[in-house]
């Protein structure tokens, strides 16, 4: 309802904080205005039936917010998918595939997060959030050098977190041109993502640069979490990071790491092509191709043969998009593209197994995120004493030598740690 002078919009999204705060041109012309008779009836007076703005097309429809609501059905099964540790993309994903497209589900992938964002939030505890910050301060009056930040939303509710110690700052300033970021692990309790930032040291251990807590994995939160740990590290930026395939993560890397040679985790999409590639998994030849196209290949020419040649045999994935996706991205990943990526000796195919089975053996725990924390820095501890260990033991004399008498080897023992050596 208007006066003659203005055109008033009404936007009632609660839980869309975009829309909430968005600009109104109060300039914009009324759609209708009414005015009472002298019975006090409305009448219609005015009517402009031009819109100022262009209609939804067919395809945009289900983007109106009108037409897009949460059932509680379609609630119940993102709950129990979460709960499961299942991704909110992932399980969006599937909502979408089980209905023929997103375009189906009723809802956005925007809609998803802000659901279970919202749910995540009236689980965690107030004294568990506020607790985890005292930890932190309690670091920090004993370590100069510790650093946490926290991001906090609209509502100054505690959403993100990063930490790193000291040592952390002192092994990346040593081996940090190459860093592995891991977004795979979930806290049991609040399942919040557990994300380390890790690297191998002189001995070809874990060495550990600093963890977050992320409560979704979009694109701003990756953003807020790299510059964090950029600024924590003294603005350096490592060489080349290695993830896992995921947009969100490509997207925020490129615009805080715009001069970083971004890897794939090889293990990552091995892991996930079964659930891509249905049945020609199973074929004992299509995985030969594909696999040899992973990590098989020495030239670019013959990781481009091989592709063909899986293309022409298995033409039905002529139109796979997860198969034609992850070609335009081959420079990520094909181990033949990238002889040039400096990656310190760590293939993005490896994968810290004594980091995986750590960090599980934690994230299964329903525990407080301040215990998952002191967990978590005990197995620090003990990566750092094992180090420790090893120093001391390069200290006590050479390793034996294959040729006792070979000057190259006797160099090469003097200057590598013994594990080093062993590789060498």
């Amino acid at each position: 309802m208007t006066d003659s002078n203005n055109y008033e919009k009404v936007i009632s999204l609660e839980d869309d904080e975009a829309l909430k705060n968005m600009d109104v041109d109060n300039e914009t012309p009324y759609i209708s205005r009414s005015e009472k008779d002298i019975n006090a009836l409305m009448n219609t007076v005015v009517c402009n039936e031009d819109h100022n703005h262009e209609l939804a097309s067919p395809s945009e429809i289900h983007l109106l917010r009108s037409n897009r609501e949460l059932t509680a059905s379609k609630a119940s099964v993102i709950n129990s998918m979460i709960n499961a540790g299942i991704s909110t993309k992932h399980a969006y994903a599937y909502l979408s595939k089980e209905v023929g497209g997103s375009e189906c589900v009723g809802f956005t992938k925007r809609d998803c997060y802000n659901y279970v964002n919202k749910q995540k939030m009236v689980l965690i505890e107030a004294g568990d959030s506020q607790s985890l910050i005292n930890h932190f301060k309690h670091r920090m009056s004993g370590d100069a050098m510790y650093v946490y930040t926290v991001q906090v939303d609209q509502e100054n509710r505690m959403t993100n977190f990063f930490w790193r110690d000291g040592r952390s700052r002192i092994d990346y300033d040593c081996f940090g041109d190459v860093v592995v970021f891991d977004t795979t692990y979930h806290t049991n309790r609040y399942n919040l993502i557990c994300a380390p930032f890790v690297r191998v040291n002189h001995h070809w251990q874990n060495c550990m640069f600093g963890c977050a807590f992320l409560l979704d994995e979009t694109t701003d939160s990756f953003i807020w979490l790299f510059t964090s740990f950029l600024e924590s590290m003294g603005g350096k930026a490592p060489k080349t990071i290695i993830t896992d395939q995921d947009q969100a993560i490509s997207n925020a890397i490129a615009k805080v790491f715009p001069n970083t040679r971004h890897q794939l985790c090889l293990w990552h999409i091995s892991k996930n092509a079964p659930s891509h590639l249905d049945s020609y998994n199973s074929n004992p030849e299509f995985r030969r191709l594909f696999y040899k196209c992973l990590q098989g290949c020495e030239t670019e020419a013959e990781f481009q043969a091989t592709w063909d040649r899986m293309m022409d045999e298995f033409s039905g994935l002529r139109n796979h998009k997860w198969l034609n996706n992850l070609y335009k991205i081959r420079e990520k990943w094909c181990m033949a593209l990238n002889n040039d990526v400096f990656s310190g000796g760590f293939k993005s195919s490896q994968r810290s197994e004594s980091t995986n089975n750590v960090l599980n053996g934690i994230a299964n725990k329903s525990i407080s995120l301040t215990k998952f924390v002191l967990s978590f820095e005990d197995v620090v501890a003990r990566w750092r004493s094992e180090e420790a260990n090893e120093d001391y033991n390069c200290k006590k004399g050479l390793p034996s030598l294959a040729i006792r008498n070979s000057g190259i080897l006797n160099h090469a023992a003097k200057v590598y740690t013994n594990k080093i050596f062993k590789l060498f």
